[in-house]
């Protein structure tokens, strides 16, 4: 359903999060450590959060990464999935079809519609501080 970089992007940014409700900045290495990611590829998928003003990164021997704890509970899922995919996953066809509408649907194409809309409404309605203080409480995990 997401791309790769966005399923990374995601566990990234909770893991942030969590870090920073604890006042830390985590480094590439322990966020690729934890959610189990390619360095090269994580980095860029990050500086892509920051460009976004998702994350913050700061430089030097005290850097690493960072959400002020203040926007932990504004940021919303729909905003990382934006930052990192746009707006594929509200358009695309189900079966990846390059013609797919009301007037030429494919055969999933009007349960496919309702799905989306209850996964843009799960993405807009789920902050990151939801996800983040169930990371931190042991009820979910970031990998297995």
């Amino acid at each position: 359903m997401f791309s790769k970089s966005c399923e990374y992007g995601i566990r990234a940014v909770i893991f942030i999060a969590q870090k920073s409700l604890n006042e830390e900045r985590t480094s590439l290495k322990a966020i690729t450590q934890e959610i189990d990611s390619p360095v090269a590829f994580t980095a860029k998928i990050l500086q892509q959060l920051a460009k976004a003003k998702i994350i913050t990164s700061i430089k030097g021997p005290n850097g690493g990464f960072e959400i002020a704890k203040e926007d932990i509970d504004s940021i919303k899922l729909s905003e990382i999935v934006n930052a990192l995919d746009g707006d594929n996953i509200y358009k695309g066809c189900g079966l990846g079809l390059k013609v797919c509408s009301s007037k030429e649907p494919c055969p999933v194409h009007d349960k496919f519609t309702t799905i989306r809309s209850e996964l843009r409404k799960m993405l807009e309605t789920t902050s990151l501080f939801e996800l983040a203080t169930s990371l931190e409480t042991g009820l979910t995990y970031l990998r297995r």
